[in-house]
């Protein structure tokens, strides 16, 4: 009985609000265009700012844990080649050679990216 009212109510308002549109065009059409056009922009505007300010999807962290990643390998890969670079441009002595094998090396610090683990590659094995 309440599901009845209510799709009465709304119907009653959907056809009032049909009635006005058509009574807003009849008398003024420039206008109702215009007003429909500034309606429309706000909506997109508002909409843009609900989706960018909004949660992020899982896409989106994905994409921006794949990109700090590469930016990390990257940079790794540049300190790589600036130190080999660096050595083989310089003769050091004995001394500074045992200090570099003597050092211990910063653990790598790797990024776990999520992706889909159960799709099996379906390959021809040789």
């Amino acid at each position: 009985m309440k599901n009845r009212t209510s799709a009465f109510i709304i119907g009653g308002l959907f056809i009032l609000a049909l009635i006005g549109l058509f009574g807003s065009f009849t008398a003024n059409p420039a206008g109702f265009i215009q007003k429909i056009a500034v309606f429309a922009l706000i909506g997109l505007l508002i909409f843009f700012l609900v989706r960018r300010f909004s949660t992020s999807s899982p896409q989106k962290r994905e994409q921006r844990a794949f990109l700090k990643a590469a930016k990390k390998s990257k940079k790794r890969l540049q300190q790589k080649s600036g130190e080999t670079a660096s050595k083989s441009s310089t003769f050091g002595t004995l001394a500074t050679i045992k200090k570099n094998k003597t050092k211990k090396k910063p653990p790598a610090h790797l990024t776990v990216i999520e992706g889909k683990k159960s799709k099996k590659k379906n390959r021809a094995s040789f």
